[in-house]
């Protein structure tokens, strides 16, 4: 079973950091691009960093997070990392990671995966 689990989520003064883990596990052969986005209470999910996982790493991020958030990958464990500094109170909201068109061993295409989520919180 293919599957993505997050960690490192939690409680944070702001201008705190955190970092956020999402490894992708199950028999998976290739990934497109893995990503972060986060939903805050009554809002619409949104994207919050993005990054090919295949040759040269493309990133990209939402304006409100350029500067303060990091998003990296270590392909060799299928994880992605995203480095989160100068927390906000406004960053608050549960992080999802996504995989965009997981190819199984099987040859099953996997075209959008997410993780469970995880809670950030950033007090004032």
């Amino acid at each position: 079973q293919v599957q993505l689990v997050e960690s490192g989520g939690g409680l944070v003064q702001a201008g705190g950091s955190l970092r956020l883990s999402c490894a992708a596990s199950g028999s998976i052969a290739s990934i497109e691009a893995m990503g972060w986005y986060r939903q805050a209470p009554g809002k619409q999910r949104e994207l919050v960093a993005r990054l090919t996982t295949s040759g040269s790493a493309t990133t990209a991020y939402a304006g409100s997070v350029k500067g303060r958030f990091t998003i990296s990958r270590d392909n060799a464990k299928r994880t992605i990392h995203l480095q989160m500094n100068s927390l906000k109170p406004e960053d608050t909201a549960v992080y999802y990671c996504n995989a965009d068109h997981t190819v199984t061993v099987t040859g099953q295409t996997i075209w959008t995966l997410w993780g469970q989520g995880t809670q950030v919180t950033v007090s004032s």
